[in-house]
């Protein structure tokens, strides 16, 4: 079932916009709302978007950008703006047909992925580790290397009793029991991005490729966006998947904790993904790479996220889409911790505010 919202029609409230050093605005408070403006002005010019916004994509980030949308309609409640968590694939192809007027991706574009280069920009939002989540009675703190979990999941380990995963866990009673490998079964950016991950750390061990689809074995389980795979990890006992923080936490999965390039290993945590961003190189185009990231507190798969957006609206859709995502990147980073998100580190988040105002309006 799509995840859906639509707001329009509430009151207005005034909130107060984050002041950031460096990043005022171009110019264009009339048409904008601005992130350095006061308190009061900050809600009155909200309040003057007006309209509609339609986006779709990436499934893992949906708790953040629902929360979001539900506190920006108290802050601009003449602005409808849907999100559809559909998955990056399908986010990036009807974004790039037009459909919708940005979307939702955790992986990069491709050529063939609908999006044309030139016509669109990566605003990132925030990230989240991406547990990899297991249903085992009995074993309550598992433990799992890169190179292990390269095996589980291309179905070189077949039973949880096998000898490397018992050497990652020396002390854990592991019974002889099947492994049930549960996948995304839909185009998705946390495919690509657990993909990804596995590929570094495995190498040439790897077989599988990466990407937001992969050829997973046919003894497999594929499950429909993170809630999906949740819901088999949940329902299969012996079952092992890969599901975002927030996604696992609320249906309540247990989660194994990672070992890092620095050799600790590390449960998904907030502060691990933090950990992660603080390390990553951003690219001139604003994406970056915290996966396998160095450093003892960091967790390994840790995932970014980004919003595409088009270079170029008309006038009353640049207008809105500058003023939510500028509220998104101020205001709406407070949002981000209590639905389990790493909030953008200071640098970045100045960075991707800079990027908005390259949106042109006309």
């Amino acid at each position: 079932m799509l995840s859906r919202r639509v707001f329009a029609g509430a009151a207005a409230l005034a909130v107060a916009a984050l002041v950031l050093a460096g990043c005022g605005d171009s110019g264009d408070d009339s048409d904008t709302p601005g992130a350095g403006s006061s308190s009061g002005a900050a809600g009155s010019d909200y309040s003057k978007l007006t309209g509609e916004l339609k986006a779709s994509g990436a499934s893992f980030p949906n708790a953040f950008y629902q929360k979001s949308l539900d506190e920006f309609e108290k802050v601009a409640p003449d602005l409808a703006i849907t999100y559809n968590s559909t998955g990056s694939g399908t986010g990036k192809k009807e974004f790039g047909a037009g459909l919708t007027d940005f979307a939702g991706s955790d992986s990069l574009v491709k050529d063939g992925d609908g999006p044309k280069a030139g016509e669109f920009l990566y605003i990132p939002t925030v990230a989240a580790p991406i547990t990899v989540s297991y249903n085992l009675p009995g074993v309550a703190d598992l433990k799992l290397s890169g190179e292990v979990l390269v095996k589980i999941f291309q179905r070189d380990i077949k039973t949880w009793d096998d000898a490397a995963i018992k050497a990652d866990n020396p002390t854990a009673t592991l019974p002889a029991k099947p492994i049930v490998v549960a996948h995304r079964s839909d185009g998705s950016g946390t495919t690509n991005n657990f993909t990804k991950y596995l590929a570094k750390v495995g190498g040439a061990a790897w077989k599988l490729g990466a990407g937001d689809t992969v050829a997973w074995p046919a003894d497999t389980q594929g499950g429909d966006k993170n809630t999906g795979v949740a819901q088999i990890i949940k329902q299969s006992e012996g079952a092992i998947g890969y599901v975002d923080l927030s996604d696992a936490t609320a249906s309540n999965l247990v989660f194994a904790s990672i070992k890092n390039k620095d050799g600790k290993f590390v449960k998904a945590s907030l502060a691990g993904a933090t950990a992660a961003l603080a390390g990553a190189t951003v690219k001139d185009d604003l994406t970056y790479d915290p996966l396998d990231a160095a450093g003892a507190e960091t967790y390994p798969i840790t995932a970014p996220t980004y919003i595409l957006a088009k270079t170029k609206y008309d006038a009353a859709k640049g207008k809105n889409v500058k003023g939510f995502l500028k509220w998104l990147l101020t205001d709406g980073q407070k949002l981000a911790e209590g639905v389990n998100f790493a909030k953008l580190p200071d640098t970045l988040q100045t960075k991707a505010l800079a990027q908005v105002e390259k949106i042109q309006a006309a």
